[in-house]
């Protein structure tokens, strides 16, 4: 079973011929429903659930060794199995899941703890003082706040090695920027919504830019070449420039 961090998988889940399969109980229907996407895969559509627990929770049950994919994305989980021949089956296990709260709040989904990923920031973002503005507090402010939040790696998705973070606290939740740059660096820290990413180059962004970092978080010369997996804890620190 491989991961796959790309917009191709989050493209996939979302063109997929799809078909309502009920779940078990009401309960888990309040929770999530479980749809046919294409001839192999299962798309879950997470109500009340965290996708990337959710993940977790999948890949670790011993018949995911029978599954090619399991891609977390902002609303959604895309299963997708090796074999077409088992989906029914593939589903009662899903439903299962559901059924026992997997990927709810207070559920870690796995029985390891998460890594922590400490990334330095330089706070000096050209956003960094119209968020302040907008927050109403001082630039000093949104790097405290920004520094002192759990962030979590909830999926990857747009460009190869693009993590989106949860965990932004709630004074410095905006949208994005109404006329996005066309092209950011690596290494730069933005926000938006309730997520913050660190840009791994090249790529067009319409996020807040509050800072940057030297950190490498997507190396094609390393192996993986993703520091970053689902389910990680990120911490920002600030440092000097």
């Amino acid at each position: 079973m491989t991961d796959i961090s790309t917009a191709a998988a989050s493209t996939a889940a979302m063109t997929a011929p799809a078909t309502t399969a009920a779940p078990a109980s009401s309960a888990a229907a309040d929770r999530a429903v479980l749809r046919r996407a294409g001839d192999r895969g299962w798309l879950i559509d997470c109500r009340a659930l965290r996708p990337a627990q959710l993940a977790t929770a999948i890949r670790e049950r011993r018949w995911a060794r029978e599954l090619r994919e399991v891609v977390p994305a902002a609303r959604t989980v895309l299963v997708v199995a090796e074999d077409g021949a088992g989906m029914d089956r593939l589903a009662a296990r899903l439903r299962a899941l559901l059924d026992e709260g997997a990927g709810g709040p207070g559920r870690a989904g796995s029985a390891a703890a998460p890594r922590t990923v400490v990334i330095p920031v330089r706070y000096d973002g050209p956003d960094l003082a119209a968020v302040a503005e907008r927050a109403g507090v001082s630039p000093e402010e949104v790097a405290r706040l920004h520094t002192e939040a759990e962030h979590t790696v909830a999926f990857f998705g747009f460009a190869p090695g693009f993590a989106y973070l949860d965990g932004l606290p709630e004074p410095l939740r905006l949208p994005r920027l109404t006329s996005p740059r066309a092209r950011v660096p690596a290494g730069v820290v933005a926000i938006a919504g309730n997520q913050s990413v660190v840009y791994p180059g090249g790529t067009p962004g319409g996020w807040h830019q509050i800072g940057t970092t030297t950190t490498r978080l997507w190396d094609v010369t390393a192996e993986p070449p993703n520091r970053l997996s689902v389910g990680d804890r990120v911490v920002f620190r600030a440092v000097g420039s």
